[in-house]
């Protein structure tokens, strides 16, 4: 849907804000109605685009995934994937939180259904016919980045760490 109001986009702006609120605040902190006081519009509006609070991190979940799957797109070898995603998830961390928490979302929606298969397939291409590979090369980057993300690894860039820990655990 991709609907505008006289002020402009209401859909992404509705987006972007419940990124910064889930950034700096949680998920818990989100609301239909707070976004659509933000945004000057009736309480009803953002549920004309969404549904409802699951409809909204739905869609901010498809939104992670098809920009994950743009920058995996983008990285040159299985460890330079294992970077991008790693830096996807600091730049991007509401989307990361929504994305993987089944528990939001609608697992049913095709937007989100498509996106994660983009995804995947996104990083079948990284790893080829070796599954436990690239779940092995999932878990470390995820773990990685929700460690960072938490605030348990420190230190100035979080890529060259990665790449490090990467080069240990695959040697090469």
């Amino acid at each position: 849907m991709t609907d505008s109001y006289h002020h402009g986009d209401l859909r992404r702006q509705v987006l972007t804000a419940a990124a910064e609120v889930i950034a700096e605040h949680g998920v818990a902190a989100v609301s239909l109605r707070d976004l659509a006081r933000q945004a000057g519009v009736s309480h009803a509006a953002p549920a004309h685009h969404f549904g409802n609070k699951t409809g909204l991190l739905t869609a901010l979940a498809a939104e992670g995934f098809e920009r994950l799957a743009d920058e995996l797109g983008a990285a040159d070898g299985l460890r330079e994937m294992g970077v991008a995603y790693v830096r996807f998830a600091l730049e991007h961390p509401a989307h990361f939180r929504v994305m993987f928490d089944s528990d939001l979302l609608d697992a049913d929606n095709p937007d989100l259904v498509a996106a994660r298969a983009n995804t995947r397939q996104r990083l079948r291409a990284g790893v080829g016919d070796r599954p436990e590979q690239a779940l092995a090369a999932w878990s470390l980057a995820h773990g990685f980045a929700t460690l960072r993300l938490g605030g348990n690894v420190i230190g100035d860039d979080a890529a060259e760490i990665f790449r490090g820990i990467a080069a240990t655990v695959f040697q090469g």
